[in-house]
């Protein structure tokens, strides 16, 4: 189980292809990329802030809580902080799974937490200057499937 905050920016394909190598008994690997939105011109610049050590033991518990729940062989987490721009991945996770729903399910389980329940403070910057995000309503709801 890996999970990294990055400052850098990353590519999801040599992520995947890695996350797949050797799994001679995993059936299934299901994984997403979500990338930064420029929300039509609004947002120049995504912030995203962490407490380095608390945000990826934060992570690592639901992490565990997803391994055992979808028995998952394996997951991997990479989420970037700092400044990120329109286009560029933010959040890639991949779950492995003898099962194909199992692998589907863990996966959405985990960014649905990401997104509204990690320890994380997002910020844009646009032309009328910055303004913090909190999670939507939909954020919620998807989370709460999960209870």
């Amino acid at each position: 189980m890996m999970i990294s905050l990055t400052d850098q920016g990353f590519d999801p394909g040599p992520l995947l292809s890695g996350f797949c190598r050797g799994r001679a008994e995993t059936g299934a690997v299901a994984s997403f990329t979500g990338l930064a939105r420029a929300e039509g011109g609004e947002t120049r610049i995504l912030e995203l802030e962490a407490y380095p050590g608390f945000t990826e033991t934060q992570i690592g518990a639901i992490a565990e809580t997803a391994k055992t729940r979808f028995e998952l062989h394996d997951l991997m987490i990479v989420h970037r902080i700092g400044q990120i721009a329109p286009g560029e991945p933010i959040v890639f996770v991949a779950t492995a799974a003898a099962h194909r729903r199992a692998a589907f399910e863990a996966c959405d389980y985990l960014m649905d937490y990401l997104k509204s329940r990690a320890p994380f403070w997002k910020k844009e910057h646009g032309p009328d200057g910055a303004r913090w995000i909190e999670p939507r309503a939909q954020d919620h709801e998807d989370i709460a499937r999960w209870a």
